[in-house]
Formats: structure tokens, C-alpha cells, sequence
């Protein structure tokens, strides 16, 4: 759990504040007790020694007034009489100065000599030149000690006949000040420690439910619901307590709820086919699914955290802004000269109810067979009507000429019907053709099969070829006397053989030769055909068997071909649980095989 800093935790701080305000508080009751105290003291210090020195003055006054005979003393010893009879602790000096500011007299007997000598203070200046009384406090540099002066005029009606001056010690006010103030410090020390202790118990009342929430609260943030806040009682703290475990239950429910709505996303997303890719408003990769990394071709190091434009090979076209606005679906082509690959993605904006942009959601799938498809029955529709159109287009030639009375003509006419029958069978077998390719995709057709020496079946085949052909072409068998018996269909496996040797033929140059051969190996039974033809490029040699492909167009076209020779042969031989292929190479002709399931039965008999 994390640790707060002593001074950063708040039951420190409540003491601390609680301290300072009532420091504050002694303080400032303390510095006017002080300030009170001393001018209280002072002020009945100077209070007590003037009343005495009134008397003083009283008496100082009628000496200096009275007329004196010869048998009186003299004015020095009856000042000295007077001033010694009002010594005490408190005073340590009263002089008597003349106007001139000569002194008459002193109460200090050790200080004889100075009587008759001027004085130089100037408060005794002052006192005598204003006619009134002056005060002031000194530090007596020898004895440390604060020395409380004071002149104070005497006067016979308005003139001033000398002036009293006073020296008393004030230091002993001071000590007892300082004594109460020592008193003062420690009691307001004792106060403080005792409030101290009062204070922590306070503040751990206050601040013990804070610090349970508090640790609440860091548990809440690790996931953990199941503590509750200890409520110590009715007041505004016991309501937040109660309060915060309300909170806690509350959002216990919701974080299970979110959850749960979290785990229900993510088997969905990762159940589901179509790849699934979010981003941030950004436009980063935040979330992918496995889906969309398979289709991707990717891992999820690579992906997080890229920019979604890069990851789907647009950011040469598109920016992550002009992606937000895309209504339609895009397609990625990722083909290769080895394969077509073609996905297709739909973008969603996700937006706050503000209508900030919140980020992007992009669901991908395959249309690689989608495209491929389209690409193929556009290319059917294009070819169907190309076969058509052109002897259609021959057709209505020769039978508008014969309209126009070719028909009259006994030369051209008899040619001109002999064309037109030609077109016709022509369009026949491209219908034909047409509709086996069309029973073939439905599998609205039944193999009608039956047990076959497969070797004298082809070399049957082989002979009717062989004795029909127009051309000078040498036919080369290479099948052994072994039986071969096989479950086929002998109509559908007839057109398949048929289908192939007569494409041989007719790429077949005169002179050139056509091999045969049939060879058995891991239960299936390969069959070859081969010619001396033109051959195909590498590049076309898969696409042979697509409907309506010719390696040479006219040629084919004048032999009558529909191009659907080989595309038929080959949905033959997969109906039989067999495979087709064709080797090549350009100008030395070409070879196709295709294979048969062969079983061999535990007795040793064919099956």
C-alpha cells in the first residue's frame, strides 16, 4: 500500500493547525499580558516614588523660600537633612539644583564632593528651562541595571528655583516581570502539551474514518470490492462512511457488470470470422481481433499502437481524417503474382454525445472468392456472348443473302445453307456444353458406375481416335498388359479422354506424335496424354481448364471448339474423386494427366 509523507498526511496537518492556532492565540494573549503587565508595574513603580517626591519638593521648596538667621543651618545641611530623611532601597540619589544648575545637595553622603559642581544632564536642563517635569529610563553601564531618572522643577509662584532630581533602581521591576513571564512560558508550555495530546486524540477521531476510506479507495483501485469502511458513528463522517460503502456496492455491481459485458465482447470478437480492428482518436490500433491478424497476415506486436491507415496499405491514399468520412466499403487488394488475395473493410466512426470523434472501427472480410466469382461470371457472360454472337453474326449474314434470292442462285446456295448448318451445330454443342457445366456446378447429375479393365477401356478409346484422324500423326502407347480395373463412369470418363485427345489433335502439327500412358502408384491410377503442339506459356498453363479459355483462338474457333472442352473433362474427373493438371512448355507441346481412386481388396481381387 502506498505511504503518505509524515507532513503530507492529514491527521499531522489537523495537529499541526490546531497547535499553530492556539500558539497563535498564547502568543498574542501572552505579548499583551507582557506589555500590560510592564506598564501596570512601571506605572505603579514611578507612581509610588513621585508621591514620594512630592513631599521632597514640598520640603526642598520651603527651604530654599525661608529666610534664615545666623544661628540656622546652613541651606546645604538643611537640603542634606531633608533628602537623607527620604532614602530608601527604591531611590539611590536625590540631588537639589539651583537655577544655575548648580547642586545644592545630595542624599548620597559619598557623593559630598559633587555638591557645588554644575550638572550636566540634560534632563535637568530641560526641567529647569520648561518648568515642567521630565523621565526617562537609562542602562547603568557598571551595575547592568536599568537606572529611572527624573527632574522635576520647583517653583515660588511662576518662577523655577531649582529642580529635584531623582535617581531610583527600576531593574527589580523588570526581574519580576521577567519572573511572571518565565511563569507565564511555562504554563503556556504545560498548556500547550497537555492541548497537544488533546489534539492527536481529536484529530485520530477525525481522521481514523479518512485514512479507512483511503485505504478503501487503493483497494478499490486493485480490483478488491470486498472491504467496507468501519462507520464510528451518527455524525457527518459516520454518513460519508456509510455513503462510501454504498459506493463501494454500487460500483462492485457495475465493475461486474462491465465485465461481464467485456467477456461476452471478446468471445464475440474473437468467434467471429470477419476481422474486427479498433482504433483511438488518433486513428491507432487499439484493439484487433485474431481474425483480422489472420487475414492481415500480421502479429499483435506489430499492429498495436500503428496507424490504421498504414496497417491496411492506404496511407498513400487516404489520411486518418478522410477514413472517418468514407461511407462505403474500400477494398484492399493484397495479391500477389502467386495468388489473388482481396479483402473488403467497412468503416464505422464512434462518436461521445458530444459528437467528439472518439475513434474508428473497421470490420474486414475475405472477398477473394467474392471478387474472384464476379471476376469469373463476367468473364463467362463476356465469352458466352462472344461465342454466340459470332455465328449468330455469320448466320444472319448468309441468311439475309439468301432473302435477298441467293437462293436462286444453284452455286452459292446449296454453300450458303451448308454455313448456316455448320452455325448451327455449332451453337448446339456450345448449349450442350453449356448445360453439362451447368447439371456438373448443381451436382444435378448421377454417376453411373461400373466395374472397368481401364486399359482396354482407353486403348478402345485410343483405336476410334486412331482410325478417324485426318492427320499424319503418330500415336504412341506406353500401356502395360497388367488389369487395371476401376469403378468409373464409362459415358462422363469417354467425353473426359475424348475431350483431351481431341485437343491434341488439334494442336498437333502433321509428323508430330501423341503418347499415351497409364501408370499406378499409392492406390490411384495416373493416366497421361500428350502432343508435339505449340504448347502454352508457363504463365497460362493453370488457366486451361477455365471455361471458355483457348491457347489459340481462331484456331480453335475454325475446329469448331466451344472452349469448354477442358473445363468439362475437369469437372468430371472431380465428380470420379480424381485431379486434373496440365504440364507445359512453350513450342514443345503439352501433357495432361488426371488420376483414378484404385483399391486393391485384402483377397487379392481388383476393387
Amino acid at each position: 500500500m502506498h505511504k503518505v509523507g509524515i507532513f503530507k498526511s492529514i491527521h499531522v496537518k489537523f495537529v499541526l493547525m490546531y497547535v499553530m492556532l492556539i500558539m497563535i492565540a498564547m502568543q498574542i494573549i501572552g505579548l499583551y499580558f507582557a506589555k500590560e503587565l510592564e506598564q501596570t508595574m512601571k506605572t505603579n513603580f514611578t507612581t509610588s516614588i513621585v508621591e514620594r517626591m512630592n513631599l521632597v519638593e514640598f520640603s526642598v521648596e520651603e527651604e530654599l523660600t525661608k529666610n534664615r538667621s545666623a544661628d540656622d543651618l546652613s541651606l546645604e545641611q538643611s537640603l542634606t537633612t531633608v533628602l537623607s530623611g527620604f532614602t530608601s532601597e527604591d531611590i539611590n540619589e536625590i540631588m537639589v539644583v539651583n537655577p544655575n544648575r548648580y547642586i545644592l545637595a545630595t542624599s548620597v553622603f559619598d557623593n559630598k564632593e559633587s555638591v557645588g559642581q554644575r550638572s550636566t544632564d540634560d534632563i535637568v536642563k530641560r526641567s529647569l528651562t520648561s518648568g515642567t517635569p521630565f523621565d526617562m529610563i537609562y542602562l547603568d553601564t557598571d551595575s547592568r541595571s536599568r537606572i529611572w531618572v527624573r527632574a522635576s522643577p520647583i517653583k515660588e509662584g511662576d518662577e523655577v528655583i531649582g529642580t529635584v532630581y531623582l535617581e531610583a533602581n527600576i531593574e527589580k521591576v523588570f526581574n519580576q516581570i521577567e519572573e511572571i513571564n518565565q511563569i507565564l512560558a511555562g504554563g503556556a508550555a504545560v498548556s500547550l502539551t497537555i492541548t497537544i495530546i488533546i489534539g492527536i486524540f481529536i484529530a485520530q477521531t477525525m481522521t481514523r474514518p479518512i485514512s479507512d476510506m483511503r485505504r478503501q479507495a487503493q483497494a478499490m483501485a486493485k480490483g478488491n470490492y470486498s472491504r467496507k469502511v468501519h462507520v464510528y458513528g451518527n455524525d457527518e463522517m459516520g454518513q460519508l462512511a456509510i455513503a462510501f460503502n454504498h459506493l463501494t456496492n454500487q460500483l462492485q455491481e457495475s465493475h461486474s457488470t462491465t465485465e461481464s459485458e467485456r467477456r461476452k465482447l471478446a468471445s464475440v470478437l474473437e468467434n467471429m470470422t470477419d476481422g474486427v480492428i479498433a482504433t483511438d482518436r488518433k486513428g491507432r490500433v487499439s484493439l484487433i481481433n485474431d481474425a483480422a491478424l489472420a487475414m492481415l497476415r500480421m502479429t499483435r506486436d506489430v499492429v498495436l499502437n500503428r496507424p490504421i491507415s498504414s496497417i491496411l496499405g492506404l496511407e498513400q491514399e487516404y489520411s486518418f481524417e478522410e477514413l472517418i468520412q468514407i461511407k462505403e466499403s474500400l477494398a484492399l487488394d493484397f495479391s500477389t503474382e502467386e495468388e489473388p488475395y482481396i479483402l473488403r473493410a467497412s468503416f464505422s466512426v464512434t462518436q461521445r454525445e458530444t459528437g467528439f470523434v472518439n475513434g474508428l472501427i473497421v470490420v474486414m472480410h475475405d472477398n477473394t472468392e467474392q471478387e474472384k466469382i464476379d471476376m469469373e461470371r463476367r468473364e463467362f457472360v463476356s465469352n458466352v456472348s462472344h461465342e454466340l454472337r459470332t455465328p449468330l453474326t455469320t448466320m444472319r449474314s448468309y441468311l439475309e443473302a439468301l432473302a435477298d434470292g441467293a437462293w436462286k442462285n444453284e452455286e452459292i446456295a446449296p454453300s450458303f445453307l451448308h454455313v448456316t448448318q455448320t452455325e448451327t451445330e455449332r451453337m448446339i454443342r456450345l448449349v450442350n456444353d453449356l448445360l453439362k457445366l451447368s447439371r456438373m456446378d448443381s451436382r444435378d447429375y448421377d454417376l453411373n458406375r461400373e466395374w472397368v479393365e481401364f486399359n482396354t477401356f482407353f486403348n478402345s478409346i485410343i483405336d476410334r481416335f486412331e482410325f478417324s484422324k485426318s492427320k499424319d500423326v503418330q500415336f504412341l502407347r506406353f500401356l502395360s498388359n497388367k488389369e487395371l480395373f476401376v469403378e468409373i463412369d464409362t459415358d462422363k470418363m469417354t467425353q473426359v479422354i475424348d475431350n483431351i485427345i481431341s485437343n491434341a489433335l488439334k494442336y498437333s502439327p502433321d509428323g508430330g506424335n501423341i503418347s499415351f500412358d497409364v501408370t499406378l502408384s499409392n492406390d490411384v491410377v495416373t493416366v497421361m496424354i500428350a502432343d508435339d503442339g505449340m504448347g502454352i506459356p508457363q504463365a497460362n498453363v493453370k488457366r486451361i481448364f477455365d471455361r471458355f479459355y483457348r491457347a489459340d483462338r481462331a484456331r480453335s474457333r475454325a475446329m469448331g471448339g466451344t472452349g469448354l472442352g477442358l473445363a468439362i473433362a475437369r469437372e468430371m474427373v472431380m465428380a470420379h474423386e480424381g485431379e486434373i493438371w496440365a504440364e507445359s512448355e512453350e513450342g514443345k507441346g503439352t501433357t495432361i494427366f488426371f488420376t483414378l481412386p484404385f483399391e486393391l481388396q485384402e483377397d487379392g481381387e481388383w476393387g
